[in-house]
């Protein structure tokens, strides 16, 4: 699995998660819930969640350290068609920032 980022001018860039880390600003979290429920149901696994966000930062070195102090969003629709945080059921909800370590991603407080 690679993060696909995707610009608003159509340019679309695949990330390795192990070699960088995305820092996302003014973001929300969204999914096709229809798919995402299809998945859940034991249907074929496809992307069918997002993150939108206002800006990017795609970080190659010194990576920050948000696994030891920020909450982990989760998201896989074979457990539950929705984006979680803390348990609680987040889709569509804004965070100013979103990061990446390695296939997480967490809020940044």
């Amino acid at each position: 699995m690679k993060w696909k980022v995707q610009y608003p001018n159509g340019n679309v860039e695949y990330y390795s998660p192990s070699e960088v880390q995305l820092i996302m600003k003014g973001c929300q979290l969204r999914n096709h819930k229809g798919v995402a429920q299809k998945i859940f149901n034991g249907g074929e696994k496809v992307v069918c969640a997002w993150v939108l966000c206002d800006s990017i930062v795609i970080n190659t070195n010194k990576f920050l350290q948000l696994d030891t102090y920020c909450h982990r969003i989760k998201y896989n629709p074979r457990v539950q068609p929705n984006w979680l945080l803390n348990g609680e059921v987040v889709d569509n909800q804004k965070y100013e920032q979103i990061g990446s370590v390695d296939f997480g991603l967490y809020k940044i407080i």
